[in-house]
């Protein structure tokens, strides 16, 4: 695959020019001030075909070799006491624990302490903005979509995916979470051993696959593009919503997702530093995505229904309620042009919510300290994850 040459073959498509020069692509460069170009395309495209071998390799070593249970015992085990260079383990394993253990000299834990407190800080606006923005708006994006399609994530429904990804989100964002062998550093470590499990399976099973368009399954550009999901869409997304960020804070945000991403084992190279280096990397990977296709209408329309599956809410007139504010949300944060391929249904009245949203933040800003905020966003976010995670424990949502 090596030899096949990537060109931004959408930049000259419609939905590629409307979003960067009247939709959210134009507000982020706004936002960040960034200078997009394709002057780096060549440098970026190679991601497209390359992915992470050693959390493949220690799949194959680890999880192939013997039964599914054991080898997460295996693995959480390392996870928590440490591997050394004379350990009696697989070489993969050894690799990956000894990247994952080395603190990178770039590293300043005071910076991911603020990028934690401001997803903490922003309380149920983090989690309105991981939703109607980040993850909906990913589905806009028809090939980074393909590996939960191929792996039938579908099938396992959007309050169980919700969930992991609320699980995941929660954890590597509360203080000092991501200090080796504490629960954030865990949750990164079998994340990315799930993403390596995932693509192992469809290399084997999926006979359908389309490298050539699509490229490896969760390659690293892709990856790339996923992380600027939770750094600068999420950021763009609070500013919509009327809260305001330091100077810290914001270098913070994209300082704990650079560390979440070397964790990963996504290459440093495509790890933006900023909100204008993120707004420009991201340039570049849009324009190799087609726009949202049947699937990504699918994927969409399952996670705005989550609100109605979902027991938490007791009451169906609560359920529907809160499906209409999601859906209120969504056409807020995301563009009109995109909402419409993703055919988020059109409802009445749905700016109220949004701008009530706007408004109550900016007073609250004021009136309420930093750290208090801090304590009940963190309080309040931890009380939706335990009520997430109580449900899906529950055999139904298996």
């Amino acid at each position: 695959m090596e030899n096949t040459i990537l060109q931004p073959r959408f930049k000259n498509s419609s939905h590629f020019k409307e979003f960067w020069t009247k939709g959210n692509g134009n507000q982020l460069i706004e936002f960040s001030g960034a200078e997009v170009s394709f002057n780096d395309f060549e440098k970026f495209a190679p991601y497209f075909y390359h992915v992470d071998e050693i959390g493949d390799e220690v799949v194959r070593d680890v999880y192939l070799t013997k039964k599914f249970h054991e080898a997460s015992k295996e693995i959480e085990q390392y996870i928590r006491n440490g591997i050394s260079e004379n350990d009696n383990t697989p070489e993969s394993v050894k690799k990956l624990f000894l990247q994952t253990q080395k603190i990178p000299d770039w590293l300043d834990y005071d910076l991911i302490k603020s990028g934690a407190e401001l997803c903490m800080r922003a309380n149920l606006d983090s989690l309105i903005s991981l939703r109607d923005y980040c993850l909906i708006g990913g589905y806009d994006y028809a090939y980074l979509n393909k590996p939960l399609i191929a792996t039938e994530a579908l099938k396992k429904g959007a309050v169980k995916r919700l969930s992991e990804t609320l699980d995941f989100w929660v954890n590597v964002t509360r203080y000092d979470a991501l200090e080796v062998h504490k629960k954030g550093y865990e949750f990164a470590i079998k994340t990315r051993l799930i993403h390596s499990y995932a693509r192992v399976s469809i290399k084997k099973y999926y006979k359908n696959w389309d490298t050539e368009n699509w490229g490896e399954p969760i390659n690293s550009w892709d990856m790339m593009a996923t992380y600027i999901g939770f750094s600068l869409v999420f950021l763009h997304s609070l500013h919509k919503l009327g809260n305001t960020f330091s100077e810290k804070e914001e270098k913070g945000i994209f300082h704990l997702w650079k560390y979440v991403g070397y964790l990963l084992g996504i290459p440093e190279s495509l790890l933006p530093n900023d909100k204008k280096q993120a707004t420009e990397f991201f340039y570049l990977w849009t324009s190799i995505q087609p726009p949202a296709d049947k699937d990504s209408v699918l994927l969409a329309h399952s996670l705005l229904n989550e609100s109605l599956e979902n027991p938490i809410l007791k009451y169906q007139f609560q359920r529907k309620n809160l499906r209409y504010l999601h859906i209120c949300c969504t056409w807020f944060l995301l563009d009109d042009e995109v909402c419409k391929r993703l055919q988020i249904p059109d409802v009445s009245n749905k700016n109220v919510f949004p701008k009530a949203k706007w408004l109550i933040n900016k007073i609250y800003d004021k009136l309420v300290s930093r750290q208090a905020r801090i304590n009940k966003g963190n309080k309040d976010q931890m009380k939706v994850l335990s009520d997430y995670l109580k449900i899906t424990h529950n055999s139904n949502f298996h």
